[in-house]
């Protein structure tokens, strides 16, 4: 436990405490460094990872059906659970346990935590989380767009087309010049210290925390059952390893930051969300030290 948070946890929680410092001190606009990380970093870091990576498309497709199956299964869940609740806050609860921060968290901790066959995997499995933010988060949070809107947002991500750029290579035996590609490498390379960052400005320009019903039960959702739900979920679909620990951490990330961001702009309730993104933040430092202990178990 102790390893897993002064390796693991330590850095990220330093390095996104400096964000959360400098939001304090200066202010920065935030939609201008998520447009330099959706447009610029995110892709470049796919499109790097997919080159490199050994992973077979097998392994690919299987992680990314797991990943889904397990968002399907907790969405459920959190349906079933949230009735309970205010009806306006009842999509919120379910977006807030669907929707995970695999960039920002889990990125970095998945390169710390597994190394850069971690990572690789890690990479897969964002790919297919901003794809479920950006078409699954605006429908649960009020927007009313249909399928049409959903499929403009999937092509609109420009780090599908540069992992669709990748595999074309890599099927044809091509690469990029030389310069090109040490371009993209640095871009790459600058992609997780910068998420990083942004993580800790996007809390530390966040507003108090709303200790509510629905905020506590989409954390619970959250933190402490996706990611035991993501290890059966993932024995049923057939994965084991590293695979299997990778689906598991990816899962024990707290909710994407950016949903707050959506919920801004279509939720009549996107204080929930906002409180809910700040509070799973916090206590996933815990659940994630848990979490990264116990990878052996879950393999």
């Amino acid at each position: 436990m102790v390893r897993a948070l002064t390796e693991v946890i330590l850095p990220v929680i330093l390095v996104a405490g400096l964000g959360a410092f400098l939001a304090r001190k200066f202010t920065i606009d935030q939609t201008s460094t998520n447009k330099i990380q959706l447009f610029g970093l995110v892709p470049a870091l796919a499109f790097s990872s997919i080159m490199k990576t050994q992973l077979p498309m097998g392994q690919v497709v299987g992680l990314g059906v797991a990943y889904l199956a397990t968002s399907l299964a907790i969405g459920l869940i959190a349906w079933v659970a949230a009735r309970g609740v205010p009806a306006k806050s009842r999509g919120p609860v379910i977006a807030c346990a669907v929707v995970g921060n695999n960039g920002n968290f889990g990125l970095p901790i998945a390169l710390l935590a597994l190394g850069q066959a971690g990572l690789d995997q890690a990479v897969v499995i964002f790919l297919f989380s901003i794809v479920l933010m950006w078409t699954v988060g605006p429908v649960l949070l009020g927007s009313h767009g249909g399928p049409r809107a959903a499929l403009l947002a999937i092509v609109r991500l420009p780090a599908l087309w540069a992992m669709a750029a990748a595999l074309v290579l890599k099927a044809t035996n091509l690469t990029l010049p030389v310069g090109v590609n040490a371009a993209v490498e640095l871009v790459a390379q600058a992609c997780i210290p910068m998420v990083l960052l942004s993580l800790g400005v996007q809390l530390g320009s966040s507003k108090k925390i709303h200790v509510t019903r629905p905020v506590l039960l989409a954390t619970a959702l959250r933190v402490v059952v996706l990611p035991l739900l993501a290890w059966g979920v993932g024995r049923l679909v057939g994965l084991s390893g590293l695979p299997l620990q990778s689906l598991v951490l990816a899962c024990a990330m707290p909710t994407a930051v950016n949903i707050a961001m959506i919920a801004l702009e279509y939720s009549e309730d996107a204080d929930t969300v906002a409180s809910e993104v700040a509070l799973s933040t916090l206590l996933s430092i815990g659940t994630l030290a848990i979490v990264v202990t116990n990878l052996p178990v879950f393999a």
